[in-house]
């Protein structure tokens, strides 16, 4: 089990990414509240890279939710990784001029078509950037976890709607 965030300044897309995958879009208060109750699992967060170029507040706000999230979850001991957009774009699709549309393309190829009301598939119901935290979480998991002994502290005793439970 990993959860995943892609931060946002004042919401966040969040990831359950285990035997099922769940995800939400929710205020930064609420993330931190779920962090605070389920911290069993290692925690990938998508941080920001300089590329030289000017940023504006909310940049500065997103950096500073992340160092919270960070926080929180640390606390209790457990694994964190740092994941950067050109790892997922590279991971997912080999290529650093993936765009957003082509990540969550990457997943679709990957976990099938997300389907229909009638017929949900595993992905069924994530949208916008709750991909973005999807694509985080495969890239941590496939790229951080394979050869590291952190997966065998994940504990199992959490379901999906469990950790986001509001």
């Amino acid at each position: 089990m990993l959860i995943a965030i892609d931060p946002g300044p004042t919401e966040s897309a969040i990831c359950y990414y285990g035997e099922r995958i769940q995800s939400a879009k929710l205020p930064n208060l609420q993330i931190i509240n779920i962090l605070k109750r389920h911290t069993t699992a290692p925690l990938a967060i998508e941080v920001m890279k300089n590329m030289g170029m000017g940023v504006g507040d909310s940049v500065f706000q997103t950096c500073e939710w992340i160092g919270v999230f960070f926080w929180v979850h640390k606390v209790n001991g457990y694994p964190q990784m740092r994941i950067f957009r050109h790892e997922v774009k590279m991971h997912l699709c080999g290529s650093m001029k993936a765009k957003d549309s082509n990540i969550r393309q990457s997943l679709i190829n990957r976990f099938g078509s997300p389907g229909t009301k009638k017929c949900k598939g595993i992905t069924y119901g994530i949208s916008g950037d709750q991909w973005s935290a999807l694509g985080v979480a495969v890239t941590a998991k496939e790229t951080r976890l394979q050869n590291t002994l952190l997966a065998s502290r994940v504990s199992k005793a959490e379901t999906p709607n469990e950790i986001l439970k509001v």
